[in-house]
């Protein structure tokens, strides 16, 4: 195998040296939009030697005007298959056709049409499958809450290596949710750890050890989450969200906790970590200056001593700092596609968003 280079470098190379030759010499003056967006650990930069075994190699997508779309995109297609290099940079250029679960590798073509990993669409045709939207129309608070974190990551991180048609302006526009639908899922986030808090020490203090492990475990994962709202960063999917934590400014304090928490042996020690916990995502709100100063010590529970952040506070308080009448309607702090469901088929099927807006209409 050849040396391991970043997918987001090769994409790029690949680009400049292989692909915007070919269409300089046969399709001069073509308008487009070269990048590497959408799925894929090498999107995110996060792919390693490992990620190599499929949908991984020299790619990126090719975006068109619809009229050229229309008129040239097969012409265009076959040109990259007859003249590409059938290696690049010691990677093959080819890959097999997609199996069972629509997966491709790289195979060598030692002869024949290259079936390259160019894709050729429009950008339009790009949004309307990912995300259901028009990327220059206006995208309304139950569309923002529909939209996987990863999905916008998918777009945010997306490596641009030529613009005609305007992507990195809607980079700009999805980098980060609209401030008020940005205080209502801090203001849900809260609200998840609002409603499980108590129930760790409680578990525990009847010999539920697994039970307090569970809720301590769900509460670790609310508070990272918080943690990347807090940060104004999207969170990726499960494979990437530890990796994607080191990464934020917190993690120098938070991560010894959350490893402590999850590490711990008793109710009575999960929650001397989980408190401290508390107390350090109290003062980075209280950093924030979005609500009053809020108290960030720990509290215990209707006097029972299971220590609590008293995370409703946080509800009150961020629910009153939001001015927009269109996110100031929607139900009582449900959250995001993120915050209500863990289940994959959900969050990556785009199809499903449209009747996910029905869960933020009120009766």
């Amino acid at each position: 195998m050849p040396e391991f280079i970043p997918g987001r470098e090769l994409s790029r190379l690949f680009y400049h040296e292989a692909v915007r030759p070919i269409l300089d010499s046969r399709f001069p003056g073509l308008e487009h939009t070269a990048c590497l967006i959408g799925t894929g650990s090498d999107v995110l930069g996060y792919d390693t030697f490992e990620s190599t075994d499929h949908e991984w190699g020299p790619r990126l997508r090719l975006f068109l005007s619809q009229d050229d779309w229309d008129k040239r995109a097969d012409d265009i297609d076959g040109l990259l298959s007859a003249e590409l290099p059938r290696r690049f940079r010691g990677f093959s250029t080819s890959f097999s056709e997609q199996d069972e679960e629509g997966v491709r590798v790289l195979v060598d073509a030692e002869d024949g049409p290259i079936r390259h990993g160019v894709r050729i669409g429009t950008l339009n045709q790009f949004f309307k499958s990912s995300l259901r939207i028009d990327p220059f129309g206006e995208i309304s608070p139950a569309q923002w809450l529909t939209f996987s974190e990863q999905s916008l990551l998918e777009v945010a991180r997306a490596a641009v290596y030529h613009d005609d048609f305007g992507l990195a302006e809607v980079q700009t526009r999805l980098t980060y949710y609209p401030h008020d639908v940005w205080l209502y899922l801090l203001a849900s986030q809260w609200r998840r750890i609002d409603q499980l808090e108590p129930f760790m020490g409680r578990s525990g203090n009847v010999g539920d050890e697994l039970g307090s492990k569970l809720i301590a475990h769900q509460i670790v994962l609310d508070l990272v989450r918080l943690c990347f709202l807090m940060e104004k960063r999207y969170a990726p999917y499960a494979k990437w969200l530890g990796t994607a934590f080191r990464e934020l400014d917190c993690t120098g304090e938070m991560m010894p906790l959350m490893t402590a928490v999850l590490d711990a042996h008793g109710w009575e020690e999960r929650q001397t970590h989980l408190s401290r916990a508390y107390e350090l995502v109290a003062t980075t709100h209280n950093g924030l200056r979005i609500t009053e100063p809020l108290s960030i010590e720990v509290r215990p529970f209707h006097g029972r001593p299971y220590l609590v952040s008293g995370a409703g506070r946080f509800v009150s308080a961020i629910s009153k700092r939001i001015i927009d009448p269109s996110v100031q309607t929607l139900p009582d702090f449900l959250g995001s596609v993120d915050q209500i469901s863990h289940s994959v088929d959900i969050l990556t099927s785009p199809h499903r968003r449209e009747v996910l807006q029905g869960l933020y209409k009120l009766p």
